[in-house]
């Protein structure tokens, strides 16, 4: 006697606006000149706009659509991937590039994540495809853990080999308490927050 039910696009907004936040923290430097200001350090980084950018968005359902729409309003190049055809009305009328995933991972200054989960996107991001993306690249995860092999990530990470990533999942959630994703600077988390919002 239960009703269950999908509450389709109940997410897609706030997950969207989340992504985007991230892109700004990064491109913007927002939470490092915030640590720099507390710690009595006038550090002026350079910094550039989204519109200097190419954003690779990998997963265009609601959500990578949904990123999609925002993302032309700041002017940037948008390049998609996904399994699924998509829609050539859709890639004309929004002023983007379909691409394959490689293709994607090396000309993009950001990925961000909107795949589902599944058997074809669980790791999907691992030790090969993130030495495809710039070692200056930011990764976004905003959509489900596993679809980032954590080890892989950390080890970017170490060997300098990405420019930082924002996290609001992960492979096991809540996040252990030693992950080594706490000891980067240049990695945001959140507690799988992203699709809050009233």
């Amino acid at each position: 006697g239960v009703v269950v039910g999908n509450t389709l696009n109940a997410f897609t907004i706030p997950v969207s606006e989340t992504a985007i936040g991230y892109m700004l923290c990064f491109l913007r430097a927002l939470p490092f000149m915030d640590d720099s200001m507390r710690e009595g350090i006038w550090n002026k980084p350079a910094t550039t706009t989204i519109s200097e950018c190419t954003i690779g968005i990998v997963g265009v359902g609601n959500i990578g659509q949904a990123m999609v729409r925002r993302l032309r309003a700041f002017g940037c190049r948008i390049l998609v991937n996904d399994i699924a055809p998509i829609k050539p009305d859709f890639l004309i009328e929004n002023r983007i590039e379909a691409v394959s995933l490689p293709e994607l991972l090396g000309q993009s200054d950001i990925v961000t994540m909107h795949t589902d989960l599944n058997p074809t996107s669980r790791h999907l991001i691992n030790s090969s495809t993130l030495a495809m993306m710039k070692p200056t690249g930011i990764l976004i995860n905003t959509s489900r853990g596993p679809v980032v092999d954590e080890a892989a990530l950390v080890e970017a990470l170490e060997n300098g080999k990405l420019g930082g990533a924002a996290l609001d999942v992960f492979e096991t959630e809540p996040l252990p308490g030693d992950s080594p994703l706490r000891k980067f600077k240049n990695v945001l988390l959140a507690p799988h927050n992203s699709n809050f919002s009233p």
